[in-house]
């Protein structure tokens, strides 16, 4: 087996402990590698040394935004991602730095299942594509009033949104910036798409929940000066001017993540969200 380990460099910890994880994997007979710049530091085989395909897992070290890095600059590779969890907020990387061995066990006695989560497919009339396993962010930017955003859904027209923006959200991503915009939690392996306006004019618009196997069409309809924001899991970015179009799908391709016996999401929405919720108990 070939483990990839992806140390955060913006974390001062992640190499002390991406060390020692290398040297517990290499004892159990396990193939340890790393990014070539990183490899040296860490005294273990580079990335380039071996056949990436046959990478079996990556090992993030940091938080939800370093599995987010993973999955877009390697979302060829069919291996799926564990996340051990060296931020703050974290709904993917649910391995707390407490329990980094335990759960390294569980990997190797194979106590996991793997869970394919989707990925939305962006393309805007321009002929720009990008892909988001969180969201697809459409935001006005440095425009100072509200703007005007049309949706069409399977070419029926849904609503216009008149907000600081919409967020096109899977449900892995409902817990990100679409949960501080007042978005619903989806349980994180549906097959669905969730809409969220940001800041609407309108209380009366609420985000919706609609099939994954539908097309969402976003128009921009206001005629500001200055183009708005469109962000793809906050990692790629484009420009959106008036009348212009986004079409949004799901993808072919797939998010893989490693999910340990031992953790469950619940407990992790409880930890995460610091809900202080007892069990009932019957007299």
């Amino acid at each position: 087996m070939i483990i990839g380990l992806f140390p955060n460099e913006e974390i001062k910890s992640s190499f002390d402990v991406a060390k020692k994880i290398a040297d517990y994997l290499t004892k159990n007979n396990i193939k340890v590698v790393a990014e070539d710049e990183k490899a040296k530091t860490l005294n273990i085989p580079s990335l380039s040394s071996v056949n990436v395909k046959k990478l079996k897992f990556l090992i993030s070290l940091g938080g939800d935004g370093t599995i987010l890095r993973l999955a877009h600059k390697y979302s060829d590779l069919d291996a799926a991602i564990l996340g051990i969890n060296l931020g703050n907020l974290g709904f993917m990387a649910d391995i707390p730095s407490a329990d980094i061995f335990e759960s390294l066990d569980d990997l190797i006695s194979k106590k996991y299942k793997v869970e394919k989560r989707i990925i939305i497919e962006a393309i805007s009339s321009k002929g720009e594509v990008s892909f988001a396993a969180n969201d697809v962010t459409f935001h006005r930017a440095h425009n100072h009033s509200l703007i005007d955003i049309s949706i069409s859904v399977d070419n029926k027209y849904l609503n216009t949104f008149s907000a600081d923006g919409i967020i096109i959200a899977t449900p892995n991503g409902s817990t990100a910036y679409s949960l501080s915009a007042g978005g619903p939690i989806l349980y994180p392996t549906l097959d669905a798409f969730l809409i969220t306006p940001i800041c609407p004019h309108a209380i009366t618009n609420r985000p919706i929940i609609i099939p994954a196997d539908t097309e969402i069409e976003i128009k921009y309809l206001s005629k500001f000066k200055s183009p708005i924001e469109v962000h793809s899991d906050g990692l790629v970015h484009f420009e959106m001017r008036t009348n212009e179009t986004f079409k949004i799908k799901k993808s072919k391709k797939e998010f893989k993540l490693v999910k340990l016996e031992r953790h469950n999401y619940f407990s992790t929405l409880r930890s995460k969200l610091n809900w202080a919720g007892k069990i009932g108990v019957l007299n």
